[in-house]
């Protein structure tokens, strides 16, 4: 199961998860007129997503 987390705009929570210890799996890419989304590991590896219209 992966879970998204909807935000304003991915690039600015993907640093966010950078600066907290995490990684970037996958970084902003677009999903058409659906918007876009990130893949981000926790620091215990955890992959979520982010998804964001902007």
């Amino acid at each position: 199961m992966l879970v998204y987390f909807k935000c304003v705009d991915c690039t600015t929570e993907v640093r966010r998860v950078v600066e907290a210890g995490g990684r970037i799996q996958q970084d902003k890419f677009s999903i058409g007129p659906y918007g876009y989304i990130a893949l981000v590991l926790d620091t215990e590896g955890n992959m979520s997503a982010l998804h964001s219209m902007h």
